[in-house]
């Protein structure tokens, strides 16, 4: 007999909230996702991988949609190799893209870190905004 695992211990495996894995059922994204007599959700190892790869597409930001046409994809078989090759190649590029705007914010924030510090350190912008370094050696040399 097969192991299965309640909607509980999925979310604990999966760091999925129970209401996202519903949604999901709901949505028909977890195929052969059975039920018992009670009409409790019984989840395979083969559902969780199918989480795994929903919430794997979900962060690189597809659709429910599109996820939902890749999952059945999936059940088709063979005949969709190509185009689940094809889907992830262009997965893959929108992540990429993703990736550098991202790293282009990341230098952003680094910036305006450095910035604030500086700012802090000086206990005004007037400096940081002018481009002008200013410590206390510099204070104390302007005085004189």
């Amino acid at each position: 007999m097969s192991v299965s695992y309640t909607i509980g211990e999925v979310a604990a495996i999966t760091h999925l909230s129970i209401p996202t894995i519903r949604y999901y059922d709901k949505e028909g994204l977890i195929p052969d996702l059975q039920k018992d007599q009670a009409g409790v959700r019984c989840f395979t190892a083969q559902n969780l991988s199918a989480l795994e790869m929903i919430n794997c597409l979900k962060t690189a930001g597809m659709s429910i949609k599109d996820i939902r046409t890749f999952m059945q994809w999936n059940l088709e078989g063979d005949a969709t190799l190509i185009k689940r090759l094809n889907f992830f190649n262009q997965l893959h590029t929108a992540v990429e893209n993703q990736m550098q705007q991202l790293e282009q914010t990341l230098n952003t924030i680094e910036y305006k870190q450095h910035y604030y510090r500086q700012a802090v350190a000086d206990g005004t912008e007037k400096y940081v905004k002018t481009g002008t370094a200013h410590t206390a050696a510099t204070a104390n040399e302007q005085d004189r």
